[in-house]
C-alpha cells in the first residue's frame, strides 16, 4: 500500500505537520521505523523515541507538544491507538482477499446461503442456521443445531459443538473449541467417579473474539455466556456456567472455573486464576498470575496470590526484599543478647 501523508490524514480525519506528499509503504514500531513507514505514539514512555525515529511519519494526539525538533511529518489525530487500529484494519482488508465458495471436499448438512465461505474438510452438521458472509475455514466442525450469527468467522480447526450459539461478527481463532464438556464427576463410594451429562450449550454474543486454543465448556444446565465485546486471548480456560461480562478483556492462560461470574470491562492479565462460584464486580483490573479465591467488588486494582489490592502487594514487595538483611539483623541481635545473658551469669 502506497499512499501519501495528505492522503492518509484525510482517512483518519488528521492534521498534518511537515511533509504532506511525503508517501507511506508501511507501518512500524516507533523505535524500529525506517524511511517510509507510519508510526505512532500513544505511551508517554516512548516519547524519547519521537526525536529519534526514522519513520516518514508520526501519529500523535491533536494536544501533543514536542520539546525538541522532530524530523518525522506528525499527523494530529484524537487517538493514535485507535487511528493505527482503523488503519490496520483497513490494510488487512486489501491485503487479504475476502474467502468465497463452497470448496470440497467438505460435508454440509444444513442449508447454506450464498454468500457463505465453507473451506475444504469442513463439516457442517444438521439444522444448523447460519448468518450473512459467514466464514468456516478448513477443518472446522460445526455440531448439529448450532447458530452463526452474521459475519461470523471460524479459523482453521475450530470446534463448535452442538447447540452452541455464536453472534453476529464474532471471530474464533484457530484450534478454540466452543461447548466441550464441563468437568463435572461425581464421587462414589468406591472412590472412582461417575462422569455428569452436561445437557447446556455456550452462548458467544455479539463482536466476541476467541483466541487460538481457547476452550469454552457447555453449562451442567442452561448455559456458559460470554456477552457482548469480549476479547479472549489464546490457550484460556472457561468452564461450566461461567458468565463474562461485556467488554470484559483477558490475556493468555487465563483459568475461570466453574459457576464464577465476571462483571464487564474487566482486564484481566495472564496466568490469572479465578475460583469457582465467586462473583466479580465491574471495572476491575487485575494483574498477571493472580490468584483469585474469593468474590471481587467493582473499582478495584488486585494482583498477587490470593490477589489483594495492588498498592499493599507493591508495599509487601519492598519489605520482601529487605528479609535477607532483617534476618542478619536479628541474627546479630540476637548474638548481642546472648553475650548480655553470659555476662550476667
Amino acid at each position: 500500500m502506497r499512499i501519501t501523508i495528505e492522503q492518509l490524514a484525510k482517512l483518519v480525519n488528521g492534521t498534518v505537520e511537515g511533509d504532506s506528499n511525503a508517501y507511506i509503504n508501511n507501518y512500524s514500531k516507533i523505535e524500529e521505523a525506517t524511511e517510509g513507514c507510519l508510526t505512532f505514539l500513544a505511551n508517554p514512555k516512548y516519547t524519547h523515541y519521537i526525536y529519534t525515529t526514522h519513520a516518514t511519519a508520526v501519529l500523535v494526539r491533536r494536544d501533543f507538544v514536542p520539546e525538541h525538533e522532530i524530523q518525522a511529518t506528525l499527523i494530529r489525530v484524537d487517538d493514535p491507538y485507535e487511528t493505527l487500529a482503523q488503519l490496520l484494519n483497513h490494510v488487512s482488508q486489501m491485503m487479504i482477499p475476502a474467502k468465497q465458495g463452497i470448496e470440497q471436499p467438505c460435508h454440509l448438512g444444513s442449508e447454506v446461503p450464498n454468500d457463505i465461505y465453507v473451506g475444504a474438510f469442513a463439516y457442517v452438521g444438521e439444522n444448523v442456521t447460519l448468518g450473512k458472509n459467514v466464514k468456516i475455514y478448513p477443518q472446522v466442525y460445526v455440531g448439529d443445531n448450532v447458530t452463526l450469527g452474521d459475519d461470523v468467522i471460524l479459523y482453521p480447526g475450530v470446534k463448535v459443538y452442538h447447540g452452541c450459539k455464536i453472534g453476529n461478527r464474532c471471530i474464533v481463532q484457530a484450534g478454540a473449541v466452543i461447548g466441550a464438556d464441563g468437568f463435572g464427576f461425581a464421587p462414589k463410594p468406591d472412590g472412582t467417579y461417575e462422569k455428569i451429562s452436561q445437557i447446556g450449550i455456550v452462548i458467544l454474543e455479539d463482536d466476541v473474539e476467541i483466541g487460538a486454543n481457547t476452550t469454552i465448556d457447555r453449562a451442567t444446565m442452561g448455559a456458559t455466556v460470554v456477552k457482548k465485546g469480549v476479547k479472549l486471548d489464546n490457550l484460556i480456560q472457561v468452564a461450566h456456567n461461567v458468565e463474562i461480562g461485556e467488554s470484559t478483556v483477558m490475556a493468555a492462560q487465563v483459568g475461570i472455573a466453574g459457576s464464577t461470574k465476571i462483571g464487564k470491562h474487566n482486564m484481566v492479565g495472564g496466568q490469572v486464576g479465578f475460583a469457582g462460584h465467586i462473583t466479580v464486580g465491574d471495572n476491575n483490573g487485575f494483574g498477571a498470575q493472580s490468584g483469585v479465591p474469593n468474590s471481587v467488588g467493582s473499582n478495584q486494582r488486585v494482583i498477587g496470590s490470593p490477589a489483594i489490592n495492588a498498592l499493599d502487594f507493591a508495599r509487601n514487595q519492598v519489605y520482601l526484599k529487605r528479609v535477607p538483611q532483617l534476618a542478619q539483623d536479628i541474627k546479630q541481635l540476637k548474638k548481642i543478647v546472648d553475650e548480655i545473658k553470659n555476662e550476667k551469669q
